[in-house]
């Protein structure tokens, strides 16, 4: 058993020893919203957006990203589940600021083994075993933060699933101070509709 595999199982046996109530949340987020953020490890929305289990709903992607299966998660969100209100929440010092389609198609085809940040660019350390698959792969990189917040909340607000009476707030969050800061634009844009009737009182 890997070291990594044996904490994550005696910290879930401890969690679980002490799980209690929680056991009665019900399926629906209790706060009726959804965060749309990115994986990186340094990003704690719960804490951040100060909330706990059972009330909000996370979608999390490399780059937070409003892609087909992020809009798959938002839409059973607001559909079955009864949430109200949406946030596209991206952040600074991003991994997918680093790199573009071309670049990580070529690190791929190269080998599959991990590849280092030197000097601000990216260089491929393995041997052998690369492919070309990466390049059917559209990877959503971007070179600006704001921008990438306005693209993503205006996808999720022109979609044809994306309900007119849903907000849609975007911020992007500072690793460095544990602020969220608003990107004005895009929630301007995400703006639930006027005149928009929700189903959900």
């Amino acid at each position: 058993m890997s070291q990594i595999l044996d904490e994550v199982l005696t910290a879930n046996k401890n969690y679980a020893a002490s799980f209690g109530k929680k056991s009665e949340l019900p399926m629906p987020p209790g706060r009726h919203f959804a965060i749309l953020t990115c994986m990186d490890a340094r990003l704690d929305p719960a804490k951040f957006a100060g909330f706990s289990e059972g009330d909000a709903h996370v979608i999390r992607n490399a780059g937070g990203r409003a892609t087909e299966d992020a809009i798959r998660s938002l839409v059973i969100s607001y559909k079955l589940l009864g949430t109200k209100e949406w946030f596209v929440v991206h952040h600074v010092d991003c991994g997918m600021l680093t790199f573009t389609n071309e670049v990580l198609r070529d690190l791929l085809s190269k080998s599959l083994e991990p590849a280092v940040l030197e000097q601000g660019k990216w260089k491929d350390v393995g041997k052998s075993g690369g492919t070309h698959e990466g390049d059917y792969i559209e990877w959503l990189p971007y070179s600006d933060l704001a921008d990438s917040v306005v693209a993503d909340v205006t996808r999720l607000r022109n979609h044809p699933l994306t309900p007119a009476v849903i907000p849609i707030y975007g911020y992007i969050f500072d690793v460095k101070s544990g602020k969220l800061v608003e990107v004005p634009e895009a929630t301007k844009i995400g703006a639930a509709k006027q005149g928009a009737k929700s189903r959900v009182a």
